[in-house]
């Protein structure tokens, strides 16, 4: 299965590496689709931080740059699960301000909603990815299985402990009663 996740990630990563060298050498290509969204959302960085940069193109390469690295990790084998993230997060807005077929004219709306769809499908093999643990068990069924096994573990020990402290009681008993039996002992 290894070598079906291997050509499976370079072929998710590869469209993400070659579109984001593609913005980062013409950021303006993308700089009038990227408004819808970066119009809206620049106001929100301002408020957040003054000097992080809010303007479409600066967005739009930051972007970029950050497909082509993820891309490449993803592509590698390398964070997979985090980089697969970082592209499904930044593919949804991409979606949004680059196919809104429902607001294009008629004779435009089948070409944005065949790749509006076109990117729905890249972002559920992102999700998949992003999820994907490679045939080992995940953090919640980890972390389950040793609270299941420290559980037991503490059980066991009470167990022993308290088998333990009845030997020791008994003992005591019988050393107690050999005590006595010696001392009435004529001597």
């Amino acid at each position: 299965m290894k070598p079906v996740r291997a050509a499976a990630r370079a072929m998710l990563g590869a469209i993400f590496v070659v579109s984001g060298v593609r913005a980062v050498l013409d950021p303006d290509s993308k700089v009038a689709a990227a408004k819808r969204v970066t119009d809206q959302v620049g106001p929100l960085i301002e408020r957040v931080d003054p000097r992080l940069p809010s303007d479409a193109r600066t967005l739009v390469r930051l972007k970029a740059g950050a497909d082509v690295a993820a891309g490449l990790l993803l592509a590698s084998g390398r964070l997979t699960r985090p980089s697969a993230a970082v592209l499904a997060a930044g593919l949804v807005p991409t979606t949004i301000a680059g196919h809104p077929f429902w607001a294009v004219p008629q004779e435009e709306r089948q070409q944005h909603q065949t790749h509006f769809l076109k990117n729905l499908g890249l972002l559920g093999g992102l999700l998949l990815a992003a999820a994907d643990t490679e045939g080992q068990p995940g953090l919640k069924y980890r972390t389950t299985h040793a609270i299941d096994r420290s559980q037991r573990s503490v059980s066991r020990a009470v167990t022993r402990s308290q088998r333990s402290a009845r030997r020791a009681v008994r003992t005591a008993k019988r050393e107690a009663k050999i005590a006595v039996a010696a001392r009435k002992l004529p001597g």
